[in-house]
């Protein structure tokens, strides 16, 4: 059966999903969807380098329109050393499945800081609240996977030879695609998003499909107004938005 939501059949929504680089010379992965409260579908699949790439994509595809962004990289982060609350308890809920945030502080994420300001000043609300027309959120793909995925440990995707990561890749490709039928019957992929759930392993290939990841993440939060997500950590020292 077709999922649709009455009360948003006539609103139209962009979810942007970042997989956001924390240095200067590596790319950012990037994804758009759009939906209607009827159909979803996947727009656009890509990447960027830079700040002022990433800006001008944004203000090409998304503009003024009402938007969901979903960013896994840090959107607040108040200290200077150390890391923020919200990373530690990572640890303390999700530790045994290795899904642990990496410490942050303002050191260390000089960049996603910048970007959370530049993405304020285009009107986006640094949180998790919806009535807020345009909103970026901090998410972290790991312990999402383990919720969505069933997975007792993190795909490590990320770490190991070569083979390794590939195989661990495939694997990924392989159960985003059955959750996707499972959870988002309603999302047309397309050639694009298609395509990327074939697609033999790369740095960009990895990038972009954790963005489309993220982009679910902020996808699940505006199709369920917010009812099936958790948010830990707060709006001053830091926070993520999981999804139940």
């Amino acid at each position: 059966m077709q999922w649709q939501d009455p009360l948003r059949s006539c609103l139209k929504m962009l979810m942007v999903g970042i997989d956001l680089a924390w240095g200067e010379r590596n790319r950012d992965g990037i994804c758009l969807i759009e939906a209607d409260g009827q159909t979803a579908s996947v727009l656009e699949s890509s990447w960027t380098l830079g700040d002022d790439a990433l800006s001008s994509w944004l203000r090409e595809r998304v503009g003024e329109q009402p938007c969901v962004m979903a960013v896994d990289a840090p959107l607040v982060c108040p200290n200077r050393s150390g890391s923020r609350p919200v990373d530690r308890l990572t640890h303390r809920l999700f530790g045994r499945e290795h899904a642990g945030c990496h410490p942050c502080n303002a050191r260390l994420c000089a960049r996603p800081l910048r970007i959370a300001k530049a993405l304020e000043s285009e009107g986006f609300s640094l949180g998790w609240d919806l009535a807020a027309s345009r909103l970026a959120m901090e998410v972290y793909p790991h312990p999402a996977m383990i919720r969505w995925f069933g997975l007792p440990r993190i795909l490590k995707y990320k770490r190991g030879t070569v083979a390794e990561r590939r195989r661990e890749f495939r694997r990924y490709q392989s159960l985003l695609s059955s959750c996707l039928q499972f959870r988002f019957p309603e999302l047309h992929l397309g050639i694009v998003g298609e395509e990327l759930l074939g697609a033999v392993y790369s740095k960009e290939a990895e990038d972009r499909l954790d963005a489309l990841f993220c982009a679910l993440i902020a996808y699940h939060h505006w199709r369920h107004q917010g009812q099936q997500t958790q948010i830990i950590g707060d709006a001053h020292s830091g926070f993520l938005v999981l999804p139940q």
